[in-house]
């Protein structure tokens, strides 16, 4: 299952981000940047998941998309520790245990970001199917199934043949959504009357930041994947940038907390609602 995705047949070159790094990096300074992500990732994204979880128990369905994201950046997590571990590429078995894992929490990111992105727009475009539809148990039974069927997934890849094609795709499919959710949020912002103002600036702030981690962290990515002719430097930077993107969805924390964020995203020209949508009434 190593390199799964990362084989070429064609060039023979191995993709994994140990054998691309060891080439072209200095092994001490690749370790140095995972132990950094994961030092300041790890604790924070702990934090963040017991912070959303109280949230959660105030009868809140938001976050549990947040919280589920958080849980996949764990388990990234968990594999950038394997990988800087002295000789456990000799344990084979266990690193393609937590390669595995990987690479199920890697996808199942992607479709945890277009739950959220899915959920915040109903809540401008539909708010009134969204207030009484929304409960608690359809947010549940919905991370189920993404939990479900990322792994199973890979396990009909690797069943049927190493297929790099096939994940691409899989990681393509959220594109159009997130593009979807921001564009339709925007045209249904006027529309809008019973979310306040703050609310709709957070929602605008989480749309575009999920569509930002997916475009600058995720594509370059995929573009690897689904490259034609091999190049060292953009094979390097986009094993690297996939890293960092546990760390990019601790921001969906911040944007999931009124405060401070509601009083920068107001500074914002473009973020500016109309500041008479929360003195009209309610319909």
């Amino acid at each position: 299952m190593e390199g799964l995705y990362f084989n070429s047949s064609s060039q023979n070159q191995s993709y994994d981000y140990s054998n691309t790094t060891s080439n072209y990096f200095e092994p001490n300074v690749i370790y140095v940047v995972i132990y950094i992500i994961v030092a300041v990732g790890l604790p924070l994204t702990l934090v963040a998941i017991y912070a959303l979880y109280s949230m959660v128990r105030r009868d809140q369905v938001a976050p549990i998309y947040v919280i589920n994201l958080l849980i996949t950046d764990i388990l990234q997590f968990c594999y950038m520790i394997v990988e800087v571990v002295p000789n456990v590429y000799g344990t084979i078995s266990i690193y393609e245990i937590f390669y595995c894992i990987y690479l199920s929490a890697l996808l199942a990111s992607v479709y945890f970001m277009v739950c959220i992105s899915l959920e915040r727009y109903l809540v401008i475009a539909h708010p009134l199917w969204y207030r009484f539809r929304r409960t608690i148990k359809t947010s549940v039974v919905v991370c189920v199934l993404v939990w479900v069927l990322t792994p199973l997934f890979l396990f009909i890849s690797w069943f049927y043949g190493e297929h790099p094609d096939s994940l691409a795709v899989v990681l393509l499919l959220p594109f159009p959504l997130l593009i979807f959710s921001l564009v339709g949020t925007l045209k249904a912002l006027s529309a809008s009357i019973s979310v306040p103002s703050d609310e709709k600036r957070r929602i605008v702030g989480i749309l575009v930041l999920v569509l930002l981690i997916y475009s600058l962290l995720f594509l370059p990515y995929i573009i690897l994947i689904l490259k034609v002719k091999y190049h060292p430097p953009l094979n390097r930077l986009s094993l690297i940038f996939i890293r960092f993107s546990p760390l990019a969805d601790l921001f969906l924390y911040v944007f999931m907390r009124k405060g401070f964020i509601d009083k920068l995203l107001a500074s914002v020209c473009c973020c500016r609602m109309d500041s008479n949508d929360i003195s009209r009434p309610s319909v």
